[in-house]
């Protein structure tokens, strides 16, 4: 998925910053125009705008209606995309061709540079998007698309876990990636004790149901330290962490980079037509990159 703002934001991520538990509220973002699906991102937040190497948390859904993202640049890190209801069809310059369903993932590492689009029917569609930042060493892997139907779970009582990407207590997800984290659909069923990694700081996000301590909209950061967690009720719940991410990084528009004259570049490359591939298949035109902003981009601390 793109990120559609006409005028993005400068995103500045990476390095140390405190750690004290809190609420990121999401700012509601339309999706291809005022008058498209609207989302609610969580990160980056005004104050925390990694958690791990996630970098990005759209959530939107439930809701009638269509999607059509053109096909849009990416560098420097990997697209996550998890439905609970609905069809999303994904098309890249690698010439994958992917209809993502409901419990599988679609899984796409952008590298030095990819290219993409997804669209959908008209129908119920709720979901979630995440972006996770590429560890310097590893940013600019050659492009790469995974589609993962089956997934593990971690069952326990009150609980049962799939796995999206990396490791939950003990299950193994077979996505790729490239530093440690996790990422799990949560369904709970009454009075739960869920593992965690006491090195990882998380996030949680209520996607659908009651769950205590949760509530509908923010996302909960939980710091290092944990090795469990309790929740109680009965629903659905994003989980993600991952090692605190000590790099500084750019983030802006649809690219991770290290510094401003990387981020000229990609765009640069993106207008001009090259670096980036084109996508077979979409019937219209590419997204086109923003005017940059009137200062240069620098890398900051992954928190304010």
């Amino acid at each position: 998925m793109s990120n559609l703002e006409r005028e993005p934001r400068e995103v500045r991520c990476g390095g140390g910053g405190g750690e004290e538990s809190e609420l990121l509220e999401g700012r509601s973002v339309p999706l291809g125009g005022p008058r498209a699906m609207a989302v609610s991102r969580t990160l980056p937040n005004v104050r925390r705008r990694m958690i791990g190497a996630w970098c990005f948390v759209d959530a939107y859904g439930p809701e009638e209606t269509a999607m059509r993202v053109p096909p849009h640049p990416h560098t420097g890190l990997q697209t996550v995309s998890w439905l609970l209801t609905g069809r999303v069809l994904h098309r890249d310059s690698l010439g994958s061709l992917q209809e993502i369903r409901p419990g599988s993932l679609n899984l796409m590492t952008a590298g030095r540079g990819i290219s993409h689009s997804e669209e959908s029917r008209h129908e119920a569609l709720h979901g979630v998007q995440l972006w996770v930042a590429l560890p310097g060493e590893r940013r600019e892997v050659a492009p790469a698309f995974e589609h993962h139907a089956v997934l593990p779970v971690r069952a326990g009582t009150g609980f049962a876990a799939t796995v999206i990407m990396g490791s939950l207590g003990g299950e193994t997800s077979p996505a790729t990636v490239h530093s440690p984290l996790v990422g799990a659909e949560v369904a709970v069923d009454g009075s739960a004790v869920v593992p965690l990694d006491p090195a990882f700081e998380h996030g949680l996000l209520l996607l659908d149901g009651a769950i205590e301590p949760l509530r509908p909209g923010p996302l909960r950061y939980l710091p290092p330290g944990r090795d469990s967690l309790r929740v109680s009720g009965q629903g659905r719940m994003l989980l993600i962490g991952g090692v605190p991410f000590g790099e500084e990084i750019v983030m802006w528009w649809n690219f991770v980079g290290r510094d401003h004259d990387e981020i000229v570049a990609f765009r640069k490359e993106w207008t001009e037509g090259t670096g980036f591939g084109s996508v077979q298949g979409f019937d219209g035109e590419p997204l086109p990159a923003p005017a940059l902003p009137g200062t240069r981009l620098r890398p900051r601390g992954r928190v304010r």
